[in-house]
């Protein structure tokens, strides 16, 4: 099984799809808390005509609840991105109060052997993980991917 993170911010519709179609995406764990995206850009990845879209692909999805970070470890990044004058959208790094809130209060939390037996049960074989932000280290996924990789994993960052 190999694992791939995905944003959608400074994608177009096209080229957002074309990368799950190009590396072969058949499982697609959606990790956010709140499953929209406000704005006409990204419409596409609001919850119901993102898992329409996939279903046409052939594309397993999962909204994995159990990774979002709670609304209180959010508020802690955008309380350091006011800090910095930074816009979510911009960010390019998590700040080091969110990483650790969400390790300690999420992450731990996590089960991933029963994750991975899940994943193998409904024939997982090249998952992706998706959240908004574009760059993988200015989001939660690369949290969760570093860890798949402590495990022996391989990630791609798409």
């Amino acid at each position: 099984m190999e694992f791939f993170t995905i944003g959608v911010y400074n994608s177009t519709e096209s080229e957002y799809f074309n990368k799950l179609s190009e590396n072969r995406i058949d499982t697609f764990c959606d990790i956010r808390q709140r499953r929209g995206v406000r704005g006409s850009q990204y419409a596409f990845v609001n919850s119901n005509r993102l898992q329409a879209k996939l279903e046409d692909m052939d594309v397993k999805y999962g909204h994995v609840l159990e990774l979002a970070p709670t609304s209180e470890i959010r508020e802690l990044q955008k309380d350091a991105d006011k800090q910095l004058g930074e816009l979510k959208r911009e960010r390019n790094k998590l700040g080091q109060i969110f990483t650790l809130a969400y390790k300690d209060r999420v992450l731990k939390k996590f089960n991933f052997d029963a994750f991975i037996e899940k994943l193998e049960e409904v024939g997982a074989n090249r998952v992706a993980f998706f959240c908004v932000e574009e760059k993988p280290e200015a989001c939660h996924r690369s949290i969760v991917t570093d860890k798949l990789e402590s495990l022996g994993y391989k990630i791609t960052h798409l």
